[in-house]
């Protein structure tokens, strides 16, 4: 009885390597373009599934499924596995000063940086007391929401309340000011 390519694989036959990406790879490049974001995302998909079915080939059973049905389970999860993964993490980019150059964006100067700041202790200063309590502590010292709640005996809900609130009236105050610098220097 002929073995089939899994059992060789996981036999060490390295032969059957070659037969399994010649066989199986149009199956696997089909499912990875389809369920990746680029094609050099399904190529390294691609990569990873072929080594999980050579790590697992020695548990292939042709009694309890075809060769295909086996390869490509194992592909789909391993795909499920990479978008849940890349979808978890947010995507970050580098910004240097090279980067920030030719998108025509300029690094803030020195006297800018201060002006901003001072706007933005100003419009702090107008929010109410726990506001401010509670963006210092969150933006300045780093603290959570959870760790704010627990060092001010504050509810979780309201920690969060006061800060988004906080925030949304800090824009608002920092836009007021841009436009009024902006008209001011109009005139």
């Amino acid at each position: 009885m002929k073995r089939s390519i899994l059992e060789r694989i996981g036999a060490g036959d390295q032969a059957a390597v070659e037969e399994c990406l010649a066989q199986y790879g149009g199956l696997v490049w089909s499912l990875a373009t389809r369920m990746s974001h680029s094609s050099t995302d399904a190529e390294d998909a691609c990569q990873e599934i072929f080594v999980e079915i050579w790590q697992k080939a020695e548990r292939f059973d042709p009694v309890v499924a075809s060769e295909a049905t086996f390869i490509t389970v194992i592909a789909r999860r391993r795909l499920i596995d990479r978008h849940r993964r890349m979808n978890s993490q947010p995507e970050t980019v580098s910004m240097n000063a090279e980067a920030l150059e030719t998108t025509g964006i300029s690094e803030p100067s020195r006297p800018d940086l201060v002006d901003e700041a001072a706007k933005a202790a100003r419009c702090l200063d107008k929010l109410s007391h726990e506001q401010q309590k509670i963006l210092k502590l969150s933006i300045h010292h780093g603290v959570s929401h959870g760790g704010i709640s627990k060092k001010l005996s504050i509810p979780l809900g309201t920690v969060k309340s006061f800060a988004r609130r906080g925030l949304i009236q800090l824009r608002d105050c920092m836009k007021r000011n841009s436009a009024q610098q902006a008209a001011g220097s109009a005139t």
